[in-house]
């Protein structure tokens, strides 16, 4: 006999366009379009300052990373989400390549209602702030590549919650 579950939630989340007002709960966008600069290097570098702030705890050091990711099935059933609440943690495309991000406001869990998807460009980073839930990368291209911005140092900085098997969330992406 098959197991059949009852959903008490179903939630079905279709991207948005990743923008500064949008994404601002979450982090900030890391991009160079539509942002002041100023030149240096004898006029012939344009610098975007300061687009994003790392967030650390004390005793704790900055790194950089890169990371390869592979895509995942879509529509995807999110089984889980995470947070690092020591620290910021910021990804940067590499290649180019469009992603898909996923995130929830600071809270002891993520607040189902508060859940928000975002499509976002190839020339668009993101820096998750510190405890804000979101779900691991999530490429669209195989084998892409992100530099990442994080947090090193003493004591556990990260925190999965996984839903219930009854709260079913479907990430279902336009592709």
């Amino acid at each position: 006999m098959e197991k059949q579950i009852a959903f008490d939630n179903i939630i079905t989340l279709k991207p948005e366009p990743l923008t500064q007002y949008s994404f601002a709960p979450f982090g900030d966008v890391i991009e160079a379009e539509d942002r002041e600069f100023f030149m240096i290097n004898n006029g012939s570098t344009r610098r975007y300052h300061k687009l994003a702030t790392t967030q650390v705890d004390e005793g704790s050091g900055v790194i950089i990373n890169i990371f390869e990711a592979t895509p995942l099935s879509y529509p995807l059933s999110v089984k889980m989400m995470e947070r690092h609440p020591k620290g910021s943690q910021a990804f940067m495309p590499l290649l180019g390549n469009d992603y898909l991000v996923l995130v929830a406001p600071v809270g002891d869990e993520p607040d189902l209602l508060s859940i928000r998807a975002f499509y976002a460009k190839g020339t668009q980073g993101v820096n998750y702030h510190r405890s804000v839930w979101h779900h691991p990368v999530l490429a669209l291209t195989p084998n892409d590549k992100f530099l990442v911005v994080d947090r090193e140092g003493a004591g556990n900085n990260c925190d999965e919650f996984f839903f219930s098997e009854q709260t079913r969330v479907i990430l279902a992406p336009d592709l």
